[in-house]
């Protein structure tokens, strides 16, 4: 590769942004290179409903980035390289924002770090990354950088899949029994934790298609392996993808284990609410309707079960209904969301892909695993009733060794926390779940629950069987890339500031912040537990004048929960807006977008510029502080009512 186009500096300074993007060459001198640059931001929830090519979604790469770049400024602007900082590519799965770089003419993305999702998605689309800064100087030098060496930098797994000319090229040569494990099978038996045992038995042996066999006897953090996978999923966003990828790779071949597969028409659904204003609906509605289509086309074909409003099955929040009926502990569960950690609450191991990956999947059954390197949070103390796990999740992943990823070692290095300590036993799995799923917004691999009793008490409701011999219990003796532990009388009400989920700040010290919009809502916000905390909150007092409230339960069965308990009734009865379920607000999709000259407290778990519809100041924080900001008309501690 040469440098025959121009090198975009992703800056923390819009002014600097702006300047190249009219056409001023950056001569880069340690400016501050912006954290996070997240997938919302390289292409937004709203460009997603166009389609999924690169000529469609290349000129809205990084459109409103920093309320800086316009629509196909970057395209227009000869860019061919992009320059980012720590933890690019932060946030959601949708493999479209590979794409929108691939389309605005992108040919290298070189930053300092990159979320796991987002680099995986690198790997499997073909666009090539790195972490050497060196290689810049070398292009600006007129130097013709052979890429092949920005491969043969990656792990085995990932150069094998660059060998191949991409992950379903790869999946043919499996199917095929062309492949043998590049890894050594015949390994010592040693002390794992939960992660490391739950991959060793799920790990590919030996064997092709038809005669595959699954189990080794250990597996240590960088390992690269293939597992046999058990839940997959996938929602209208990736879906159409996901099947175009498919049919133009396996034809109309069977889709392995179709009962072990569904989809789920959930992050649209809200978009035609009445509250939804009108450029949302306008701008977005109907191209989503299409993809909905596409959707419902592909579970035709194959057979896969379709959740969602007047399907065969019950519409909700994907992740949700995961928990709800299908993750079992023991298992390797994806989805293309970022949030499929949230089924990591059941003791497994469930983490999001990007549409490749889980088109890998469908067919073969298998998903590649990097082994993460753990660590152990034990947590004791008493919550006292307010200390919510909202609260300790954003505590967690705002300490500077998550939001620094300490823990990295190697650009391709992965991380998982495991849950442990009797402080989980004061909460039930609805509450435990934001944990898990909220350690993707800490730069995590996923999260996972060692076995405790409400883990238990929960599968024996939903599942009917004895699910105690399922689990996997961390050894004595496991390695830990550290073990941290809390005390819940040390953790304070926290919310998360603008811009990112890792802006940790104690709420005492956030002081006197106006709010307008209250969104209670979301795969972190709308379980039965997060609805009756709210309305404990709001029973017997009022909403202030001037204060808009949406509500949003998470699933049909939590819905008809709540409505039974009178919750529904209560908070309409205050005057907030109670919709269906789904999952639309927290991506733009629903009620609760922000009005202008709106600050917004929502229960989501994404507080990315932009990325609830609308410019705005979003804080994250717990239902209850929601409920009670709701009240007050400003950030409020509940116990202060």
């Amino acid at each position: 590769m040469k440098l025959n186009g121009r090198i975009l500096y992703a800056t923390a300074d819009p002014a600097l942004l702006r300047a190249q993007l009219d056409g001023q060459d950056l001569t880069y001198d340690g400016q501050d290179l912006h954290y996070g640059v997240n997938t919302d931001a390289m292409i937004s929830g709203a460009a997603c409903t166009l389609g999924y090519t690169p000529d469609i979604l290349g000129p809205y790469f990084l459109e409103n980035f920093l309320e800086a770049v316009a629509q196909d400024d970057v395209r227009q602007g000869g860019f061919q390289v992009v320059v980012g900082g720590d933890a690019y590519g932060s946030g959601s799965s949708r493999e479209v924002a590979v794409v929108a770089h691939q389309g605005a003419g992108i040919e290298l993305v070189v930053a300092r770090s990159f979320q796991r999702i987002f680099q995986e998605n690198m790997v499997y689309g073909g666009m090539p990354f790195t972490t050497d800064f060196g290689v810049v100087e070398r292009l600006q030098a007129g130097e013709d950088v052979d890429l092949v060496e920005l491969q043969d930098a990656l792990p085995p797994f990932f150069r094998q899949v660059a060998q191949h000319g991409g992950l379903l090229q790869y999946g043919m040569a499996w199917l095929s029994g062309e492949l043998e494990p590049w890894y050594d099978i015949d390994r010592t038996v040693r002390p794992m934790n939960v992660v490391e045992k739950l991959v060793a038995a799920k790990a590919w042996a030996t064997g092709g298609a038809g005669d595959a066999r699954f189990g080794i006897g250990s597996v240590a953090p960088g390992d690269q392996v293939l597992c046999r996978v058990g839940f997959r999923g996938m929602h209208e966003y990736t879906a159409g993808m996901c099947m175009a990828l498919y049919e133009e790779a396996f034809g109309d071949d069977p889709v392995f284990e179709p009962d072990q597969v569904a989809a789920f028409e959930d992050h649209f659904v809200l978009i035609d609410q009445p509250t939804v204003p009108d450029a949302v609906k306008g701008a977005r509605l109907g191209p989503a309707k299409q993809l909905a289509a596409e959707m419902v086309a592909a579970c035709d074909k194959h057979g896969l079960r379709l959740h969602g409003p007047g399907r065969a099955l019950p519409a909700g929040v994907c992740h949700r209904i995961v928990v709800e009926d299908y993750a079992q502990p023991g298992d390797v569960v994806v989805l293309t969301d970022s949030h499929s950690p949230t089924a990591g609450v059941l003791n497994t191991f469930a983490f999001g892909v990007g549409s490749t990956a889980m088109t890998f999947a469908l067919r073969t059954g298998l998903i590649p695993v990097t082994v993460p390197k753990v660590v152990r949070v034990l947590v004791t103390g008493d919550a006292k009733g307010v200390l919510s796990p909202k609260d300790l999740v954003l505590h967690l992943i705002g300490d500077p060794y998550f939001r620094e990823e300490q823990w990295r070692k190697s650009p391709t290095d992965t991380c998982v926390i495991q849950l442990g300590g009797p402080g989980l036993d004061q909460w039930n799995v609805d509450e435990l779940s934001v944990i898990t799923n909220m350690t993707v917004e800490g730069g995590l691999m996923t999260g996972v629950v060692e076995p405790c009793q409400p883990l238990l008490d929960f599968l024996a409701e939903r599942r009917g069987d004895d699910m105690a011999a399922r689990m996997v219990h961390p050894d004595e003796g496991a390695a830990y890339e550290r073990v941290i532990e809390i005390d819940l009388d040390q953790v304070p009400l926290t919310v998360a500031t603008p811009g990112d989920s890792r802006n940790r700040q104690a709420l005492p010290d956030a002081g006197e912040v106006p709010i307008h919009n209250v969104v209670i809502a979301s795969c972190t916000g709308g379980s039965l537990a997060d609805l009756r905390a709210a309305a404990d909150v709001l029973r017997g007092r009022s909403i202030a004048d001037g204060v808009r409230v949406t509500v949003t339960p998470s699933s049909t069965l939590v819905a008809a929960q709540a409505a039974e308990e009178g919750l529904l009734d209560l908070f309409a009865s205050l005057g907030a807006v109670v919709s269906p379920p789904g999952c639309g607000s927290c991506i733009g999709n629903g009620p609760g977008v922000p009005h202008p000259g709106e600050t917004t407290a929502s229960t989501t778990n994404r507080n990315f510029d932009r990325r609830m519809g609308a410019p705005g100041p979003v804080y994250l924080v717990s239902p209850a502080v929601a409920a009670a900001s709701a009240v007050t008309g400003k950030l409020t501690d509940p116990r202060a009512l």
